[in-house]
């Protein structure tokens, strides 16, 4: 039980302080809450509700910040938003954890990948595309699906695709990032705590953990380059891919 507890705050505490640094705490508390024993829907629901407050203080630290897009409202965008992450958490509460567990290795990979490249494949097509606001809307809708539904690096993938709209203003576009991102885990979060999908015990201290390990992170972040802050997370991520990858080869032999 102890070592349950340790590895739960733990977790909590990196995955804090990954999210204040540049994001990716969902590469932590995933893997993590599912080596604890918590099943692996239920553990993606927890893992959500546990990093949903260190979201919400950023949100309120950024207020200031926000900016609406050209021709296309802030309030559209949260509106398409709160709409994505609500059909993305339907779509996780009527997925089979069975089927889940072999989905979850891909989704991380997906947003190690993001998380890695994300950005340079964003100023590739930034250099080649640009998108009209129906894309917009309906790009923000997909993204604010698959938030809800899993959210690794979700917000990387957010701010690549406001790029291709001509946004460039870094400074409003974490805002955005971070007051969108809280959207849609918020709506997720509403409906995993309604379906009785989250282990509370498991789930309360890695977000007391996370709430600590974002409030050293923010200080930490302040001495660290971003860089090399950048690869560890993307190491750390690809490292936990490879163990699920390996854990559903096991199971499955």
């Amino acid at each position: 039980m102890e070592s349950t507890t340790l590895l739960l705050f733990g977790a909590g505490l990196l995955a804090g302080a990954m999210n204040a640094l540049a994001g990716g705490g969902s590469f932590v508390t995933l893997p993590a809450l599912m080596f604890a024993g918590v099943p692996s829907v239920a553990a993606n629901a927890s893992s959500t509700v546990a990093l949903l407050p260190g979201a919400a203080t950023s949100a309120w630290a950024y207020r200031r910040d926000y900016r609406a897009f050209s021709h296309v409202s802030m309030r559209a965008m949260a509106v398409v938003s709160l709409a994505g992450g609500l059909a993305g958490a339907l779509l996780l509460m009527f997925t089979p954890s069975r089927a889940f567990d072999s989905i979850v290795p891909w989704l991380l990979l997906v947003g190690s990948l993001a998380f890695t490249f994300g950005r340079q494949a964003g100023a590739w097509l930034r250099r080649r595309v640009h998108i009209g606001e129906r894309t917009l809307l309906a790009a923000q809708g997909a993204l604010a699906i698959y938030g809800g539904y899993f959210g690794g690096a979700v917000g990387i993938m957010m701010v690549a695709v406001w790029s291709l709209f001509g946004a460039d203003d870094l400074r409003a576009l974490n805002a955005s990032r971070t007051l969108l991102v809280g959207v849609t885990n918020l709506v997720a979060v509403l409906c995993f705590v309604a379906a009785r999908l989250v282990w509370w015990p498991q789930t309360l201290i890695m977000l007391a953990a996370a709430a600590l390990g974002g409030y050293l992170g923010a200080h930490v972040g302040r001495r660290l380059p971003v860089p090399v802050v950048r690869a560890l997370i993307s190491t750390f991520g690809f490292a936990m891919t490879g163990v699920l990858f390996w854990r559903a080869w096991s199971s499955a032999v």
